[in-house]
């Protein structure tokens, strides 16, 4: 990789939708770059995501604006494979400069000169700026409330394949967002015994009088909010696109055969214990889902919209028995479960970043991006600078924010002052003996 690259203005770190993105946006304003992939393009599509993943956003909006999925419904929802396939293509439409293969192992200020040394599996890059573009999700996290035990399974869902690959028996999963809900529903469906723990949540509609949830929250102005409610800037969110797309209803997946529970809480000996907070969280969640009905509503009323009324997105189901009656503990080996799934989301790994971008709990310290450690720069990460932030359409609009301020810096710092203007204007008055042009202030910036 560096027999020919040693040094580089800008290095963006990960050709994920991030990573590409960012490419585009440094192309368009000239900024020479490099993207360093450890694995491929868009490896977490391909490989991070269980088989049957589906985007849980449709393919009109869950794209770049430069390139449609041409071969997909406007309101399909794409495959992962199908997805990854889109950034492998919007990479190779504008030449992106990704080199994959290539893992980066540590980031640290150059001694005594502007930038940083990048320390790669392929040797040390020398650069002026680095865009981190890995996203927030680099590590599975697993609650430290099961110990290790021979005769228990327990993955993450970033491990989770299919139904196939399980053990025989039972299965609980842990947690009731996107994930979650999908494969807790994709195993039952296969035939096995699902327990499902479900914590608060928000519940919002697939769609509702003929117009998409991402929709809803675009006309209402959702996406562009840019702080999270105080509590509530990483509430779980249980929406899919599985199977053309429908609205999560935790009832029905109990009519269906799904046994759910409470908040997981603790484990001792072969007993898992739940919150007896089961009703409460599916009441959160009934909330949040009429009111973004009632939002609805009113956005149609006030701006005389003709879209049909759709009275029965209202009606709810009936509780069913366990959440009337909830299992407060559950015997695993009396229950037969095998296996546990714990779509418990991700921790950040910053630890080959060795700048001073941190806070005190480990954190980036960014605005819109931008670090608190000149130079470095953050990309993909969740209300970035608005909720969209975490989302395809959203990073790429991060991404042209931050590639016109790393162009504004390499414009301020090639400014030359008089002096230097005058020794460039003899030097090339003495090579051709021509008079100097005059210049205009954009010229100062060469």
């Amino acid at each position: 990789m560096t027999a020919d690259v040693t040094s580089i203005d800008t290095l963006v770190v990960g050709a994920g939708q991030a990573g590409v993105a960012m490419s585009e946006h440094l192309g368009r304003q000239g900024v020479p770059h490099l993207v360093l992939e450890r694995a491929r393009i868009a490896e977490r599509w391909r490989t991070g995501r269980w088989d049957s993943l589906v985007a849980n956003g449709p393919v009109w909006h869950d794209r770049f604006p430069g390139l449609e999925f041409d071969d997909l419904d406007p309101d399909a929802f794409a495959s992962k494979e199908r997805v990854a396939a889109y950034f492998e293509a919007y990479a190779t439409k504008f030449n992106a400069p990704i080199r994959t293969g290539v893992e980066v192992r540590r980031v640290e200020r150059a001694p005594g000169r502007p930038g940083f040394m990048v320390e790669t599996s392929e040797g040390v890059i020398e650069v002026n700026r680095v865009v981190v573009a890995t996203g927030a999700f680099q590590r599975p996290l697993i609650p430290p409330i099961i110990p290790k035990d021979a005769t228990l399974t327990q993955i993450h869902s970033a491990d989770y394949r299919n139904p196939r690959e399980l053990p025989d028996g039972a299965v609980l999963v842990v947690g009731a967002g996107s994930s979650g809900v999908q494969i807790a529903d994709e195993l039952q469906r296969a035939g096995k015994t699902v327990y499902l723990s479900v914590g608060p949540h928000d519940r919002p509609p697939r769609a509702y009088r003929h117009r998409d949830y991402c929709w809803w929250l675009g006309v209402l102005g959702e996406w562009d909010k840019e702080v999270a409610t105080p509590g509530r800037e990483h509430v779980t969110i249980a929406v899919s696109g599985a199977r053309g797309g429908h609205t999560v209803d935790f009832r029905a997946l109990a009519q269906q055969g799904i046994t759910l529970v409470g908040l997981t809480k603790s484990f001792e000996r072969g007993v898992i214990a739940f919150e007896a907070d089961l009703a409460d969280n599916l009441a959160r969640g009934d909330e949040n889902y009429l009111a973004v009905l009632d939002a609805a509503d009113d956005y149609i009323a006030r701006n005389g919209l003709d879209l049909p009324e759709e009275p029965e997105a209202r009606r709810m189901l009936p509780d069913p028995d366990c959440v009337i009656h909830p299992i407060l503990e559950l015997d695993l080996a009396q229950a037969g479960v095998t296996t546990i799934i714990w779509a418990t989301g991700y921790l950040a790994d910053y630890s080959w970043l060795k700048v001073n971008a941190f806070s005190a709990n480990g954190k980036p310290q960014h605005q819109r991006g931008v670090s608190s450690e000149p130079g470095i720069y953050f990309l993909g990460l969740p209300w970035l600078s608005r909720r969209g932030s975490s989302f395809i359409w959203g990073v790429w609009h991060d991404a042209r924010h931050i590639a016109d301020h790393i162009a504004i810096q390499r414009n301020y710092l090639s400014y030359r002052d008089a002096s230097q203007r005058h020794a460039n204007d003899c030097r090339t008055q003495g090579s051709d003996g021509a008079q100097p042009d005059s210049r205009h202030l954009a010229d100062l910036f060469d």
